[in-house]
């Protein structure tokens, strides 16, 4: 089991979260939906990963997390982000 950053904010009506080590995604209309969403894809990316290796593993590019942080504005609101430590 690996543990993993991720980055949770509020997008409309729905939370995203998303995964520093790898960029994966989970999206849900509560907080703890997203993360779970998140989960399943890393552990689901985890299982093929170990079956090939050469399937694409990097950290998120800082320019991407701007993106994700920078919500519909040019600023980031902060009030809006959360990051948490997720194992999987």
């Amino acid at each position: 089991m690996s543990f993993y950053t991720m980055v949770l904010r509020k997008s409309g009506a729905y939370w995203v979260a998303v995964c520093l080590e790898n960029g994966l995604v989970g999206q849900g209309d509560t907080k703890d939906a997203a993360i779970k969403k998140l989960k399943g894809a890393v552990e689901s990316f985890e299982e093929e990963y170990k079956k090939d290796t050469d399937i694409f593993n990097a950290p998120i590019p800082i320019k991407e997390l701007h993106e994700f942080l920078t919500v519909e504005g040019k600023e980031p609101v902060s009030e809006e982000y959360e990051l948490r430590l997720m194992h999987a």
